[in-house]
């Protein structure tokens, strides 16, 4: 259902839905972290609106894997012939098609509510992670407003970012470490580390 409804949006949503204040986007690519060279999942990559914030980030030297379940969102993303090392997969976050502990960072860049099973997802992306890699779920408005939109939508109306105890509970139950949350009136960021290996 949730492909379904993404490719059905895809030819109107950078006019109707994506972000277009691209100093937000530029803003949250800064708070990431991300390093020259970085090798980045970027799940649920949708029309690619982030993308070039990421290799505005990564650089040349870095490389993107963007994976989306929905086909028609990634054709969108793929004809905008975004310059950088990235491949598209059509994919779901719950059967990552790669293999283990490969990125320095997993970048879950407004999403993630639509994850239908997000302890399975979690623990897809711990393990494409490298020890010691993160993970980023960011949004360009807060959890509040998010989740007001959504339950306005039937076909997404269970699709919400979990209260701030709960997503702890959550990345933790997965083995996710050094969580942090920040959501404030117009973003919203949760990070966590995946542990070194002992």
């Amino acid at each position: 259902m949730i492909r379904a409804y993404f490719n059905e949006r895809a030819d109107i949503w950078d006019e109707t839905v994506a972000e277009k204040d691209t100093a937000k986007l530029e803003r949250m690519a800064t708070r990431l972290n991300l390093k020259p060279g970085f090798k980045i999942l970027d799940v649920g990559t949708g029309t690619g609106v982030f993308l070039p914030f990421i290799f505005g980030k990564i650089g040349q030297d870095g490389q993107v894997i963007a994976i989306d379940i929905a086909d028609e969102m990634l054709l969108k993303a793929k004809v905008k012939g975004l310059p950088g090392n990235i491949d598209y997969l059509c994919a779901d976050v719950m059967e990552i098609p790669v293999v283990g502990e490969v990125f320095d960072a997993v970048v879950c860049y407004s999403s993630f509510p639509h994850f239908q099973d997000k302890p399975k997802a979690f623990a897809e992306m711990l393990r494409v992670i490298k020890p010691g890699g993160s993970l980023m779920i960011c949004h360009t408005s807060s959890r509040a407003h998010i989740n007001e939109i959504h339950s306005q939508i039937p076909d997404v109306r269970h699709d919400i970012l979990p209260a701030g105890d709960d997503m702890q509970l959550l990345l933790s139950a997965a083995g996710f470490s050094d969580i942090a949350i920040e959501d404030d009136s117009d973003s919203y960021l949760a990070r966590a580390s995946k542990p070194q290996m002992v």
